[in-house]
């Protein structure tokens, strides 16, 4: 039995969840950096490549790098467009990014606490009760 097709696509999710939370929170941490762009992830984007799989670099070699899963090379990084921009250069917008990152982190909650549910009915069905 394949894991994904126990869990479907909220593993994947949970995994772009966190790295989205990672680079929302390098943008907030960066918002009094002079000349910082601020940046994320379309999560969808991310997902439709995971799920029909990924139309990016391939490896010809087996000394060549893999570049699947880097977030560095995965053409959904984006640069966010700023509503307003500063004298300093600086593209981050505080409220932007806290209200993306509670967004984010409320669906990181709910495909953990699905995860959690299906974890718990297998565990069921093994016990037998």
């Amino acid at each position: 039995m394949n894991v994904d097709s126990i869990f479907g696509i909220h593993l994947q999710a949970v995994r772009v969840r966190g790295q989205r939370a990672e680079i929302l929170a390098r943008n907030m941490a960066n918002a009094d950096t002079p000349g910082y762009k601020a940046r994320d992830i379309k999560f969808q984007d991310i997902i439709s490549k995971e799920s029909f799989g990924n139309t990016g670099l391939r490896t010809t070699d087996a000394r060549h790098i893999s570049t699947k899963g880097n977030m560095a090379t995965d053409t959904s990084l984006q640069y966010r467009i700023p509503q307003q921009g500063s004298l300093d250069g600086n593209t981050v917008d505080l409220q932007t990014e806290r209200a993306e990152f509670m967004r984010n982190a409320l669906m990181y909650q709910a495909s953990l606490r699905f995860l959690n549910g299906r974890i718990n009915g297998l565990m069921t069905a093994i016990k037998g009760e």
